[in-house]
């Protein structure tokens, strides 16, 4: 079927109207219920949901740091409650809660009542570029690898601006080169053309990559010729009109019938890198949650991927708290003199430090959440951290590594977080461009599928490990107490930026 605003995966509809408010609220009242049933109750009573939900997010994610029972029931209880609250709505206007669906194993579309499937066939494009046999990350204008790499990584972890983990994971990936063809598995991208995702060092590395995004003409054309040029296989769906791409949000069914007929006897990785503005990140969420529970349930070896933002909140360990806190204590006088002030006149709202709360020696709550983002990127992202860590729990392999601050088209349209970035500097924060992402994470990922599988002592720990946050963590204030100030210091290159490439100023 073609896609339509009728069908998919939707909020449960009020009169004539789909609000998002009720369920991403229930949502994260209902995770934490079964833990803490006071937060559950303040957050189901928040009346300023859009300035609320800020602290409720980093409450839940203190009370999933309490022990690792809490984090699997926080994460499993969210989920539940996920399939329980949105609906898949049928080509008859008829809403079925998503805990209801039948996913089932069979291809010619049985089971779904009121969705009727047209299924998809599968088009291929086989490079014929000749394959990249080492790990290669772009850094202004160089290609670093081998030791140049090795010590531009060391340098990030000694500047705080990566975790230590990924100093680890990006030697272990250097010194295996083999691992980067990823022996034995197959990629499923959920957002392919995403300007973080892998997709570009994966076709570069040889990988064979199952590719989900939406039917735009141009962006297709795109993904052929880049694939044509390089040394993998890329195969993606096509209607049958013969166009290009899926909505994962419209067709959920069609697409698991797609992938199911598509599975070969090597198990998938799927990895979700789909974004999407205001409450259709909590759907594409939830529909790609929905093909994921699938694929595990068929094949115990699928793997799954996501990138996490670093403008959440997370649980860190006590070495990041302590390094955060000699760096507040290392500020000179000058500087503490020239802030002073303004922390007096803001009441601490400026310049606070870092883990303020958190107990010598234990681990604390990095709290990024930036507002300007809004509650339901913060659910949508929640979503995709309980399936992580569900997953996990299930003994499933799992990667989730933070990704950096960079400079994405979603970035540089939002006029705050764009002057934000551009003043980041000033506080020890480096922002990265995409093309140095791209391998980079890719890298992290193939070491997470190719090395020993870990067992974590807490859950968290998956987020934590093999995290890239660009600094965040590390810098002695807490993050959105410097936000407003980076945000003053970087409008003016922001502006200049902005005029130079239109002449008016507007974005």
């Amino acid at each position: 079927m073609s896609a339509s605003t009728s069908a998919g995966i939707h909020f449960p509809a009020v009169g004539d109207e789909r609000p998002t408010t009720a369920t991403t609220r229930g949502i994260l009242a209902d995770s934490v219920a079964g833990v803490d049933a006071a937060l559950a109750r303040r957050i189901e009573a928040t009346p300023d949901w859009r300035k609320g939900y800020l602290a409720h997010v980093h409450d839940i994610t203190a009370a999933s740091a309490a022990s690792p029972l809490a984090a699997r029931q926080i994460a499993r209880d969210g989920l539940a409650s996920m399939r329980r609250r949105l609906v898949l709505v049928g080509e008859d206007g008829c809403e079925t809660p998503l805990e209801e669906v039948d996913l089932g194993t069979s291809t010619d579309g049985s089971g779904h009542e009121g969705v009727s499937l047209t299924p998809f066939a599968t088009e291929s494009v086989t490079g014929t570029g000749e394959a990249v046999r080492e790990l290669r990350v772009p850094l202004r204008g160089r290609d670093l690898s081998g030791t140049a790499l090795l010590a531009q990584v060391e340098r990030w972890v000694e500047e705080g601006v990566v975790e230590p983990s990924v100093g680890d994971a990006v030697r272990e990936v250097v010194a295996h080169p083999e691992w980067l063809t990823l022996p034995g598995r197959r990629v499923l991208l959920v957002g392919a053309g995403a300007e973080m995702g892998p997709l570009e060092p994966l076709l570069s590395w040889g990988v064979e990559v199952h590719a989900i995004d939406l039917p735009r003409s141009r962006a297709w054309r795109y993904k052929r010729g880049l694939a044509a040029g390089l040394a993998g296989t890329l195969r993606f769906p096509v209607d049958e009109h013969g166009d290009a791409g899926a909505d994962v949000v419209h067709q959920p069914l069609e697409v698991l019938d797609w992938v199911r007929r598509a599975r070969g006897d090597d198990p998938f990785v799927v990895g979700m890198h789909a974004y999407a503005d205001s409450g259709v990140h909590v759907r594409v969420s939830a529909a790609s949650d929905l093909l994921m529970t699938a694929l595990l349930e068929q094949e115990p070896q699928t793997a799954l991927a996501w990138l996490a933002t670093p403008t959440d909140t997370f649980v860190v360990p006590p070495e990041v708290v302590a390094d955060a806190r000699r760096r507040w204590d290392a500020r000179g006088l000058a500087l503490r003199g020239v802030q002073a002030p303004a922390r007096a006149l803001a009441r601490g709202a400026l310049f606070a430090p870092a883990y303020a709360g958190a107990p010598d020696g234990q681990p604390g709550i990095a709290d990024v959440l930036v507002p300007q983002q809004g509650p339901n990127y913060a659910v949508a992202k929640r979503l995709q951290r309980w399936r992580g860590v569900a997953a996990e729990a299930g003994g499933h392999r799992v990667s989730f590594n933070v990704a950096p601050a960079t400079w994405t088209r979603s970035v540089v349209k939002n006029p705050v977080l764009g002057a934000a970035y551009a003043g980041a500097h000033r506080f020890g924060i480096e922002v990265f461009e995409p093309e140095t992402v791209r391998p980079l994470m890719a890298a992290l990922l193939v070491h997470d599928l190719m090395a020993p599988q870990v067992v974590r002592a807490h859950p968290e720990e998956l987020f934590s490990d093999g995290a890239a946050h660009g600094g965040l963590w590390r810098v002695g204030y807490e993050p959105r107490s410097a936000l407003g100030v980076a945000a003053a210091a970087g409008l003016p290159s922001r502006l200049r930026a902005k005029v130079g490439r239109g002449g008016s100023g507007r974005g």
